[in-house]
């Protein structure tokens, strides 16, 4: 009997002392954690999507909290939950410029030739690894829908001829889209950035051109009718500095022989300048 009660003695004083080298640590090495950020956690919609520059919602709460960040930040939440953070933290709503993704292609199956077939997984990025995916533009977009599978948030879709359209008003510039396009033909771009060349091809003019029917031909007639530095031929294509975004308007696409560059307007439509070539085929180029 002795025995066990010198064991049972044993266990307990070395369970006392366990505990209370725990409670030293804990008091030592306690890192105190502001409360509201939980509550704004709560606040915030989850969608840990990184469309506010952080790496997700919680981050984002730590930053709010902190106050180096402000709630509108914030795209994906509604305007009211990000006006509810701001007055319980006591802050600025602040705003930032919406941003939406935006496509440089333009190439539809209607308009640009594919001149191999792929037979394998529907996959974009599957597809650029065999031969660049088959398209006889090698910066056109494959139109496998690998971005709209991505996108949490349906804001891409892919229409009759094989293009990614995104819709603004659901697209919260996450960057998914950005990440999987095995070409780089999606960018994040502030709304505000209307003046868009929708085609990244850097071939020549005329070597574009037999691949696809609204192609930049980099002939420079929109660097020309704009304000000077607002547009420049840079390998082939046309190139919009962004930094001069106040002056840009839509003469730049008037002169456009193919259309490539075009102007986007607030409620979605896409405009072409007066010279543009019309697009009358409906249906998907034969395998060239």
């Amino acid at each position: 009997m002795a025995s066990i009660f010198t064991a049972v003695g044993f266990m307990a004083a070395l369970g006392l002392l366990l505990a209370t080298i725990l409670i030293l640590a804990n008091r030592r090495l306690y890192v105190y954690e502001d409360p509201r950020i939980d509550q704004v956690e709560d606040l915030l919609p989850r969608a840990n999507c990184g469309a506010c520059g952080t790496a997700g919602c919680r981050p984002f709460a730590e930053m709010l909290v902190k106050g180096e960040i402000a709630p509108g930040r914030c795209t994906v939440n509604s305007p009211a939950m990000n006006k509810l953070i701001a007055d319980f933290l006591g802050v600025d709503l602040g705003a930032d410029e919406k941003r939406v993704a935006r496509l440089a292609c333009a190439g539809g199956a209607h308009v640009a030739f594919m001149r191999a077939s792929y037979g394998g997984v529907e996959s974009c990025r599957a597809a650029a690894l065999v031969s660049g995916g088959g398209k006889g533009c090698s910066w056109g977009c494959l139109g496998m829908g690998d971005c709209a599978e991505v996108c949490d948030f349906d804001a891409i879709r892919l229409d009759r001829h094989g293009l990614p359209i995104v819709d603004a008003s659901k697209c919260t510039a996450c960057g998914d889209c950005v990440t999987v396009c095995p070409k780089d033909l999606f960018s994040l771009h502030a709304i505000s950035h209307r003046l868009w060349v929708a085609c990244k091809n850097l071939d020549p003019g005329d070597e574009g051109e037999h691949e696809c029917d609204v192609v930049c031909t980099a002939c420079g007639r929109c660097a020309q009718d704009s304000p000077e530095g607002l547009i420049e031929i840079r390998d082939n294509l046309a190139v919009v500095d962004y930094t001069k975004n106040a002056i840009a308007s839509k003469v730049a696409i008037e002169r456009c022989p193919t259309g490539a560059i075009v102007w986007l307007e607030p409620d979605g439509r896409i405009i072409k300048g007066k010279d543009a070539r019309k697009v009358v085929r409906k249906e998907a180029l034969p395998l060239a």
